[in-house]
């Protein structure tokens, strides 16, 4: 199991609120949930309560740079459980899922929309931005309580092409899942992956003699003139070759080995 407060969370990202919440029982189950992961360094990202299975309660959380493992969502599961027993924010038996935002994650803060600048999102509105509800397009940022988005859907020299809406009037925003964005994602992973591992110290730093210049691991060795690659250390020079030739040179039959 990983604590991700021994790892210096940046604890403004912890602390930032959503933009968009769930109504209803799901916000219920935010209340309780929320609180005891902002205490083990986690984010709520979204609760969902589906007819599935008789009744399951989704809970997608992160941590505070959008990572986050098997390991964190054992350890919240066995620490939120009880919590939500003892509160009891639904009525009747649940299944409890704990998971990751996904790719294609929904983007509920501020720092989301900054974070996922230059990727493809969808953007519902609760009120209606210039007579509609419903766009798509490129995010290109937030500028004060707005967030930028270049619309995909019409040509760039139109003057909607570009269109400034209202985070607290979003209803849902979600990304668009793209070849880009699953690149970017497997690299965050990575990332993700080893400092956390770096963190446990399951990855050991190299040893001092290992090849760590990636450019020079692959470097083929400098080739003679005759062809051969120039040796990485001094040859021997006492081979039955070398013993041979010695003897022939003693008798006036050849001249010595090159390079003798």
């Amino acid at each position: 199991m990983t604590d991700p407060s021994a790892q210096n969370p940046d604890h403004e990202l912890i602390d930032e609120p959503r933009l968009v919440v769930e109504p209803g029982v799901a916000a219920r189950v935010a209340a309780v949930a929320a609180p005891v992961l902002q205490g083990m360094g986690y984010r709520l990202v979204r609760i969902k309560v589906s007819g599935e299975a008789g009744c399951t309660v989704q809970i997608m959380a992160e941590r505070p740079d959008g990572s986050i493992q098997i390991e964190d969502c054992e350890a919240i599961s066995k620490a939120l459980s009880p919590v939500l027993d003892v509160a009891d924010p639904i009525d009747k038996a649940y299944r409890l899922e704990i998971s990751s935002p996904g790719i294609d994650r929904p983007l509920v803060r501020r720092s989301d929309f900054e974070r996922y600048a230059g990727h493809l999102a969808k953007i519902e509105m609760a009120v209606a931005h210039r007579g509609r509800k419903r766009f798509r397009g490129v995010l290109q940022g937030v500028e004060d309580n707005t967030v930028r988005l270049h619309r995909d859907d019409i040509r760039n020299d139109d003057d909607e092409s570009e269109v400034l809406l209202v985070m607290e009037d979003i209803a849902d925003a979600r990304l668009v899942l793209t070849d880009e964005l699953i690149a970017e994602s497997m690299r965050r992973g990575k990332i993700a992956e080893r400092e956390m591992k770096q963190s446990l110290g399951i990855l050991p730093a190299p040893p001092p003699h290992a090849k760590t210049d990636p450019a020079r691991r692959h470097t083929p060795k400098p080739k003679l003139k005759n062809g051969k690659k120039a040796p990485g250390k001094n040859p021997p020079n006492n081979t039955k070759e070398h013993r041979l030739a010695a003897e022939r040179l003693r008798r006036g039959d050849i001249d010595p080995i090159e390079g003798e």
